[in-house]
């Protein structure tokens, strides 16, 4: 077999530092800001001329946090309990032969003047902090788009949302840019789809916050937002 090998051409800078509460797909949340900034050796305008000129973009990235030595014919969905198999390439699992990811997000501005320039400033990322990425396209919509493919399993859950519940005082720790994205991240459902004790209390982390919350049918209730020494 042929191997070759890929470098990183830059990062995506997000607000999430653990995988807990990224959502499960990009474009899921309107919102939700992160930027991307090439390495040095591709930190070239001329790499981006016409960029600006499309609204979304193809990110082609690494699993950095779920590389394995062996890999699986079947994995569990979580979106499916946690107990029912299925075949790795019919599902977007991270556990995979190459722990490749694709995700679609929107471009919302090319910042040159950085001192890191070009930064890319991206919506909908569904990306770790620092997760490096191999490549980027443009989103084609009149190629790319196909509005009457079928879902496969991910249309049995494609819709469902939790009506959160927080206190205003709760909601005003957190920074007003902010406030809208995390309504929206929790009423996805962070949990596993396995998960469903009323009792557990279940907790992430975005930027230098800790949001912590439990679920009672239908109805996510936060308990608590604890902001770090540097929010």
């Amino acid at each position: 077999m042929k191997h070759f090998s890929c470098i990183p051409i830059g990062h995506v800078y997000s607000g999430f530092s653990q995988k807990f509460g990224i959502p499960r797909q990009s474009g899921l949340i309107e919102g939700l800001e992160s930027r991307f900034v090439f390495t040095p050796t591709f930190r070239v305008r001329d790499a981006v001329r016409g960029l600006e000129e499309y609204s979304h973009l193809w990110l082609i990235w690494q699993f950095s946090e779920s590389v394995r030595e062996e890999w699986s014919p079947t994995v569990r969905p979580p979106r499916l309990g946690g107990n029912k198999r299925v075949g790795v390439f019919a599902t977007r699992s991270p556990f995979r032969p190459n722990p490749i990811g694709l995700s679609c997000v929107r471009l919302l501005r090319i910042d040159y003047d950085a001192p890191d320039g070009p930064v890319l400033y991206l919506e909908g990322a569904d990306l770790l902090n620092g997760t490096p990425v191999y490549d980027i396209k443009p989103y084609l919509p009149h190629i790319d788009a196909h509005p009457q493919a079928r879902g496969g399993f991910s249309e049995q859950t494609k819709g469902e949302r939790l009506s959160v519940e927080i206190a205003p005082e709760m909601l005003a720790v957190l920074p007003a840019r902010l406030q809208d994205v995390v309504l929206r991240l929790l009423a996805q459902d962070p949990r596993p789809g396995y998960h469903s004790d009323p009792e557990r209390i279940y907790g992430f982390s975005f930027y230098d916050f800790e949001i912590r919350f439990r679920v009672e049918e239908n109805r996510l209730i936060v308990i608590d937002i604890q902001s770090g020494p540097s929010a």
